[in-house]
């Protein structure tokens, strides 16, 4: 994590400091920049999908069409870094709290324990606001196959888990309105929770 979140903050500053202002694209799990998209139409992007949220509303890819979006993995029973990583959101939460360019992901591990009663609960406990930050369950096979094929969240570099393997990971992935990977973050970092801020303000520009 730290050795592709240190090449990360390179490209970055690199981009930055020739005045482009521009955030690399990210197609494999192994987080390679990716300065242009040699196809558009065929570049890696975040699948469609149907989920639920914490006001038992379906969610699909539909819902964050033209959104910058900062997603995550979790669990609420989590007793360590999960506490963490909602503060970190809380944090990004309040930093665009009206703006509506930005929403937040967090996609539920243990959907059969995280109903649509617990996560509601979850998000009063923690003052998450339902128009900026969408806590989501679902079926199990599909937030797994997301977080694993699509959002690259767990950094495997291209080992293959199954869902019977419990993925848990401090990772924040920021996509942007094309539903393609924009960078990665540690969720536990404060550091890196202040470049996803200017990330996601370069993204904003864009």
């Amino acid at each position: 994590m730290k050795y592709c979140y240190l090449i990360l903050c390179l490209f970055t500053i690199i981009s930055c400091n020739n005045n482009k202002k521009r955030l690399p694209y990210y197609d494999t799990a192994d987080f390679t920049p990716k300065w242009e998209m040699s196809n558009e139409k065929t570049f890696h992007q975040i699948r469609p999908f149907k989920l639920i949220n914490q006001e038992n509303q379906p969610f699909t890819e539909r819902d964050i069409e033209g959104k910058i979006c900062v997603a995550d993995f979790f669990f609420t029973t989590c007793p360590g870094i999960c506490l963490k990583m909602t503060n970190s959101m809380s944090e990004i939460q309040k930093e665009f709290f009206n703006d509506d360019e930005i929403l937040l992901l967090s996609h539920s591990v243990t959907p059969e324990k995280d109903s649509v009663p617990v996560l509601k609960q979850y998000a009063k406990e923690k003052k998450v606001d339902f128009k900026r930050w969408k806590l989501l369950t679902g079926n199990k096979n599909e937030i797994y196959d997301l977080g694993r094929k699509y959002y690259f969240v767990e950094e495997d570099e291209g080992v293959k888990k199954g869902n019977d393997v419990f993925l848990h990971t401090e990772n924040f992935i920021l996509i942007d309105k094309q539903r393609h990977i924009r960078g990665i973050y540690n969720g536990l970092d404060p550091n890196s929770m202040q470049n996803l801020i200017s990330d996601i303000k370069i993204l904003k520009a864009e």
